[in-house]
């Protein structure tokens, strides 16, 4: 019963990250031609995505090769790029810190936008509860990790014997993931407004060739998210809405009972 139960939220895990695996395709193409264009061997290149894998990261480390800029940079820049994950490890800290060891060094290096925004997902529809099945990250962990790796050795592959794949515009897809990872998550105007923000900034820092742009535009947004749900009180209103349905549902709860033991009171006169 226990390993039914194990088997189908690894299941759920890997039908729920299915859609963005084969989103990321052409991007994991992408990081595997790329490597080889820089000069890496076909090994290193496929090891670069099963070590790192990281996909904006190893994209523009690679770029960086290629440009010729020194480690140091790259280290700084890279770090600056994957800070998001200690964002996302605050956040699902109340999910993971009660596992074992184990499962939380797995489930940390399987850690990616994606696994996040499924679990998000699981942890919403749990409720109350917002319990995180391990399995069901395992198996949603464990699917891109293999299909992102696929990808690059597909890339390494077409790299060796199609010529300049990087102009056939894969580099969409990072977009395309990034915008249906963002999309369905907008369901306040609190996370509307950081969106916006952020949005709105990093096109800014972009025209401008700001180095940190990425950094400025996440953080500014997520500022201006949190003003604006203070000032307008988002979370009292919605917790007020909750309890309000509490009371209403408390109310028909208790008609009914003393409905039904009035029912039975005339029943025995």
């Amino acid at each position: 019963m226990e390993s039914t139960t194990k088997s189908s939220a690894y299941l759920k895990g890997m039908l729920a990250v299915m859609p963005l695996t084969i989103a990321v395709i052409p991007w994991g193409v992408l990081a595997g031609s790329l490597a080889l264009e820089v000069g890496l061997t076909a090994l290193q290149s496929q090891a670069m995505s099963a070590i790192i894998f990281a996909g904006s990261a190893q994209l523009v480390a690679l770029g960086m090769i290629k440009a010729g800029i020194g480690i140091g940079s790259i280290l700084i820049t890279t770090l600056l790029i994957t800070s998001r994950h200690l964002l996302y490890a605050m956040t699902m800290r109340s999910q993971i810190s009660p596992m074992s060891l184990k499962w939380r060094l797995s489930l940390g290096f399987l850690l990616t936008d994606e696994l996040f925004a499924i679990a998000q997902q699981s942890g919403s529809e749990a409720s109350s509860r917002h319990k995180l099945d391990p399995w069901y990250a395992l198996g949603g962990g464990l699917t891109f990790y293999l299909g992102w790796n696929l990808a690059t050795f597909l890339g390494i592959v077409a790299g060796q014997s199609i010529d300049n794949l990087e102009e056939l515009g894969l580099d969409f897809a990072i977009a395309a993931t990034f915008i249906a990872l963002v999309v369905p998550t907008v369901k306040k105007p609190s996370i509307l407004v950081c969106v916006l923000v952020s949005l709105v900034l990093a096109v800014i820092c972009a025209v401008f060739e700001i180095q940190v742009g990425l950094l400025i535009a996440s953080i500014s947004g997520m500022c201006a998210g949190m003003a604006y749900a203070k000032l307008t009180n988002e979370g009292e209103k919605k917790a007020a809405v909750l309890t309000e349905h509490v009371s209403e549902f408390e109310t028909q709860d208790h008609s009914q009972s003393h409905e039904k033991e009035h029912t039975k009171n005339e029943e025995k006169r």
